[in-house]
C-alpha cells in the first residue's frame, strides 16, 4: 500500500532510486578546500566565504541581495576575517558550495590566533594553526588577532550581519573589551 502511494507520486522504482541519490547528494556536501560557499544571511541577503585548511574559513567583504554566481567577483573582494567553523555548516548544506578555485598563496598560510588562559586572564599564548605550535605571549602581542575558537554557523552569520550593518558583534564583545 505504501509502495503504491510512492510509485504514484514519485514514479517507478528506478526513478525512486535516482531521486533518493540526488536528494542525498544535494543535502550532504563534503568539505573541499578552495570551495566558495554562499551564506544566507536572511531577508534576501547573502555573503560568501571560502573553505580553507584546518577547519578554517575566510569570509569575503561582499553583501548582496541577488545571489552572486561569478566566482571572480567574490574572490576579488577583500577578506574580512579568517576563523575556524564547525564542519557541519558545509556537510549539512546550511552553507552551499557554489564553486571552487585553487587557493592563492595568501590563503594557504593561516593567520596566528591568540589563546587567553581561562583561569589566569592575564596569561596569553599565540597559536600557529599551520604547525600546531603554541608559544607564550604578551597581551600586546595578541592585539589585533582572532581568538582561537571554533565558531558555529549562527554566530558567524550574526558577525557578518553586524559587520554589514556597521554595529559591533555581540560575539566579539569580550575581545573588544579586552583590548580597549
Amino acid at each position: 500500500m505504501l509502495w503504491g502511494f510512492f510509485f504514484r507520486t514519485c514514479g517507478t522504482r528506478d526513478d525512486r532510486k535516482s531521486f533518493n541519490r540526488i536528494d542525498i547528494e544535494m543535502a550532504r556536501q563534503r568539505r573541499t578546500v578552495g570551495s566558495i560557499i554562499e551564506i544566507d544571511l536572511g531577508e534576501g541577503h547573502f555573503s560568501y566565504g571560502r573553505i580553507l585548511d584546518f577547519a578554517s574559513f575566510a569570509f569575503y567583504d561582499i553583501h548582496v541581495t541577488k545571489q552572486e554566481k561569478d566566482i571572480s567577483k567574490i574572490t576579488n573582494k577583500p577578506i574580512l576575517f579568517i576563523i575556524a567553523v564547525y564542519n557541519d555548516v558545509v556537510s549539512s548544506g546550511r552553507w552551499v558550495k557554489i564553486g571552487s578555485e585553487p587557493l592563492p598563496q595568501s590563503l594557504q598560510i593561516l593567520p596566528t590566533k591568540f589563546i587567553q588562559d581561562a583561569l589566569h586572564l592575564d596569561r596569553f599564548e599565540l597559536y600557529y594553526p599551520n604547525s600546531g605550535e603554541i608559544r607564550p605571549a604578551s597581551k600586546e602581542a595578541c592585539e589585533g588577532l582572532e581568538r582561537c575558537a571554533v565558531w558555529d554557523a549562527n554566530h558567524v552569520e550574526d558577525r557578518l550581519r553586524d559587520h554589514f550593518a556597521g554595529r559591533p558583534c555581540k560575539w566579539m564583545r569580550e575581545d573588544l573589551e579586552l583590548f580597549a
